[in-house]
């Protein structure tokens, strides 16, 4: 099953006190939005990618539009009501949606979600990795949750039928969970951007 990949990148990306759009922070040179088009693009299982941009990033809309890929301008409301307007206006089915900052995710990963949601059976299926993980990284973690006892945090990946009332109510949804630094690291500070570019340089 091939599906939709929705890269979200309106956010305003405030904690960086940076001048520059967050998607278009640059990790080793590159911006960070182009690392997750580069592994959607090696994923087997991704047919098309569209990504959400808003008012906050209109750089990131003319880079993308560059480089032909689909854009949608949402109202730059918040992550979830912008994924939401962007599910409704494009009545997407089965979509992926992935932060724009996630510098190493690689391809092989994405498929592997998306096969995973294939077998749970459920609408949803929202990826997370273990706190300790995130915590030996050093990064720092807005939003925890518990499974089975631990105490795990959303990566900013999801699998989601667009078709089942998303954004009017909670979605029955599975989790996967998968102790892996290369989804551990996103940007939201100036150490974890030096962060991503030290661990980025090691696997080059």
């Amino acid at each position: 099953m091939g599906v939709v990949a929705l890269v979200m990148a309106g956010g305003k990306g405030t904690r960086m006190k940076l001048a520059e759009e967050k998607p278009l922070i640059k990790v080793c040179g590159k911006p960070v939005i182009e690392y997750v088009l580069a592994a959607l693009k090696a994923a087997k299982k991704i047919d098309s990618i569209i990504v959400a941009t808003s008012s906050c990033t209109p750089k990131t809309t003319k880079l993308m539009r560059q480089l032909g890929i689909q854009v949608i301008e949402t109202p730059g409301k918040d992550y979830v009501s912008d994924m939401g307007y962007a599910v409704q206006t494009l009545k997407l089915g089965v979509f992926l949606a992935i932060a724009a900052d996630l510098p190493l995710v690689k391809g092989e990963v994405l498929d592997a979600i998306v096969e995973r949601y294939e077998r749970c059976g459920k609408p949803a299926l929202t990826v997370a990795v273990p706190l300790k993980t995130k915590s030996k990284l050093g990064m720092s973690i807005e939003y925890s949750f518990k499974v089975d006892d631990k105490d795990v945090v959303p990566v900013g990946i999801n699998v989601i039928d667009g078709h089942k009332r998303y954004g009017d109510e909670w979605l029955d949804q599975d989790i996967c969970l998968l102790n892996q630094a290369e989804l551990a690291v996103n940007i939201n500070t100036v150490q974890e951007l030096k962060l991503a570019e030290r661990l980025l340089s090691q696997h080059t």
